[in-house]
């Protein structure tokens, strides 16, 4: 009879580990506000999110007359990281500017 030995029992449930899947994404979103100043918002964009000027004017419009857009798509950690530094320069400026992030669809 040929029963495994130890080394070809740990061989094989080495070989057999799962694959690990990839980080959940969430969306970030800019929420409107009546009292924002839209070249804060084009601002923000530009210097949080490193989008260009024409994107970032295009994004603040959207916000503007539709309440809300996603600013970018990223891991959880780094979503994280972008509300809060939103939140952070809105503050310094005293400004209402609200910022969410949400799973990505």
């Amino acid at each position: 009879m040929n029963t495994p030995t130890p080394i070809e029992k740990t061989q094989t449930k080495l070989i057999s580990k799962k694959k690990s899947e990839p980080p959940r994404l969430y969306q970030v979103v800019l929420l409107n506000d009546d009292f924002t100043p839209m070249d804060f918002v084009t601002r923000l964009l530009i210097q949080i999110f490193n989008m260009d000027e024409l994107r970032a004017n295009q994004i603040m419009l959207e916000i503007h007359h539709f309440g809300q857009a996603i600013c970018g798509v990223y891991p959880r950690e780094i979503a994280e990281m972008k509300v809060s530094q939103v939140l952070h320069l809105a503050h310094q400026e005293e400004h209402p500017l609200h910022c969410v992030f949400e799973l990505a669809i």
